[in-house]
């Protein structure tokens, strides 16, 4: 579903880019993409500051794009469209997404070492994307 699809059903809307919220966005995002590589700190902080990066990220990129939404999981969608991400990377975040959602509401929460690793590089590389973004 393409950016004007989503507009068109109202699950995007439409909003001029603002270069000191997406300076702001990327800043933040990437000092928590920083301190989750920090390995003295849990398992549980670290994957919740590299969820917050790539979700930070993903917002920036679509904030660059034009555009806003209120459903946190569709930042993460609309990444093929926003700067060109690859299906398999993106569907990281979205499998890191209900990880994080199960552990919030339902307070079911699993160490899984490989998916951090998976999470942290997909961030990094979304991180390449966002910063050759110009507004």
């Amino acid at each position: 579903m393409t950016l004007e699809n989503l507009l068109r059903i109202n699950q995007l809307h439409s909003e001029p880019p603002d270069s000191r919220e997406f300076s702001g966005l990327v800043r933040a995002a990437l000092d928590r993409l920083t301190d989750a590589e920090v390995t003295e700190l849990s398992y549980a902080s670290r994957f919740d500051l590299a969820y917050s990066a790539a979700h930070g990220f993903a917002l920036a990129a679509l904030r660059a794009a034009g555009y806003r939404t209120d459903k946190r999981y569709l930042v993460f969608q609309c990444l093929v469209h926003t700067v060109d991400f690859s299906r398999s990377r993106t569907r990281i975040f979205t499998v890191c997404h209900e990880k994080r959602n199960l552990a919030e509401y339902e307070g079911c929460f699993e160490i899984d070492e490989q998916l951090l690793s998976e999470l942290i590089d997909c961030t990094k590389a979304l991180f390449e994307k966002v910063s050759e973004i110009q507004l």
